[in-house]
């Protein structure tokens, strides 16, 4: 009876803190969202604005009531064989206690479930970069659907899962460096492969026709992430958490850095695209490792990622696959870059006693960081390209050439993003419309 007593104090009870925190975290994460089609909205041409902003837009629509209907059960549900989850009880969330906890933790399963929905809804988001300009909506949306029913929530419980593949072996990825950014990155590249180039590739001048929004876009993902990251530890009781939150400002600061110091060595200039993108790198590259290891791993993690990101980009001309906006120099490699350092940086102060080589853990953990990568970029690439090659042999997942030459923004959604014919919009007045100017005036014109 005594031992009965112990264990039900020992029991977690509901946290309002904690609760609250991370409904604020949840609803930061939301914001990435939004903040994402800003960034890709303003790398892209006037013609493909729109277009952009509702790749990202969608997701938050479909992905919710996927989540809803089975994600959830398929992604944190129980396990079965290691590379799935399922709990027909979360079916339609229809039979979940408004107190029922967590599995050990302090908060309700509502808000962990609301929480990983907007890391579901951002992950397929990440992908639409690479295929601006040339996807029917329709055929984006219907991917959407199947990507994260056969590749994103299966992946989240391998990585994040109790009995997941890569859970069980010990893989470290603390918000995600597998799980959203290799598997976006991944994903991307298998979708471009099988649609091909637009048309202009390497051609035709493709510039971002507004560094502003980019800027801006950058800034709401910088904000965001702090939700994505420092949420991830589901709680404020030991001090991880704001580990996590001071290695996000910190490698994201050295990944701005080292991506304009490379630019300014390589190409003459830092630029406003360079200094956003290397921030989002060393976002991405934080991620998987920033409760592992010291603010002083989280600056050589970020100078590493915005160095070898910004290398990264460039391969797409060499290489000839056309990556429109860099999700796989940034995504796939900048999550690549953070899960392997862990085998390095881990000081086994932070979220775990693991460490990494360079405080005498060896390689064990850079081995099992190894699985982790590579198992998911495999699975989701091929799985990935599958999907798009049948949605493109089926349905066709591109617009037509003319479509694509005129602006998908007016094929696809009927509209422009900036209307310069209305009022206000700079044209000159005629001096039959102009108001009489003052005598004074044509004093001084004169």
């Amino acid at each position: 009876m005594a031992q009965a007593i112990t264990l039900a104090a020992d029991a977690p009870t509901l946290s309002a803190a904690n609760t609250g925190f991370m409904l604020i975290c949840s609803a930061l994460v939301m914001l990435m969202t939004p903040g994402l089609a800003f960034f890709y909205g303003g790398m892209v041409r006037v013609k493909s604005t729109l277009n952009m902003l509702m790749m990202s837009f969608i997701s938050l629509g479909i992905v919710t009531i996927l989540w809803v209907l089975y994600g959830f059960s398929v992604a944190f549900g129980d396990d079965k064989g290691s590379l799935v989850g399922w709990n027909s009880d979360w079916v339609g969330l229809s039979d979940i206690g408004l107190t029922e906890l967590w599995d050990g933790y302090t908060i309700p399963v509502f808000v962990f479930l609301v929480f990983q929905l907007m890391f579901a809804v951002l992950t397929p988001a990440l992908i639409s970069g690479a295929l601006a300009d040339r996807v029917k909506f329709t055929a984006w949306a219907l991917f959407v659907a199947l990507w994260v029913t056969v590749v994103y929530f299966p992946v989240a419980h391998w990585v994040w899962g109790s009995g997941g593949w890569a859970f069980e072996l010990g893989v470290i990825d603390f918000a995600g460096g597998t799980a959203v950014h290799i598997n976006a990155g991944a994903a991307a590249l298998g979708v471009i492969l099988v649609i091909g180039k637009r048309i202009g590739f390497k051609k035709d001048p493709m510039r971002p026709h507004s560094l502003p929004l980019v800027m801006l876009g950058a800034g709401l993902l910088w904000f965001g992430w702090f939700g994505f990251n420092a949420g991830s530890w589901l709680g404020n009781d030991d001090g991880v958490g704001a580990l996590m939150f001071v290695n996000t400002q910190v490698a994201t600061g050295a990944a701005v850095v080292g991506w304009l110091a490379y630019e300014k060595i390589r190409h003459g200039a830092f630029t406003t695209l360079g200094a956003a993108s290397g921030a989002v790198s060393g976002l991405v590259a934080i991620t998987p490792a920033g409760g592992a290891v010291s603010p002083l791993g989280a600056i050589a993690i970020g100078i590493i990622a915005g160095v070898l990101c910004a290398m990264a980009v460039g391969l797409k001309y060499k290489l000839g696959y056309d990556d429109s906006l860099d999700v796989v120099g940034v995504h796939l490699v900048g999550g690549i870059i953070g899960s392997l350092l862990v085998g390095f940086f881990a000081t086994g102060k932070g979220q775990s006693d693991v460490a990494g080589l360079f405080y005498g853990g060896g390689l064990d953990q850079f081995w099992k960081q190894c699985a982790g990568v590579f198992g998911v970029l495999a699975y989701s690439f091929v799985a990935s390209a599958v999907l798009a090659l049948l949605i493109h042999k089926t349905m066709g997942m591109r617009v037509s050439e003319d479509e694509e030459v005129a602006g998908i923004d007016q094929a696809e959604h009927a509209e422009t993003a900036y209307d310069f014919s209305g009022a206000g919009g700079g044209a000159a007045r005629t001096p039959a419309s102009s108001p009489a100017a003052p005598a004074e005036s044509k004093k001084v014109d004169a």
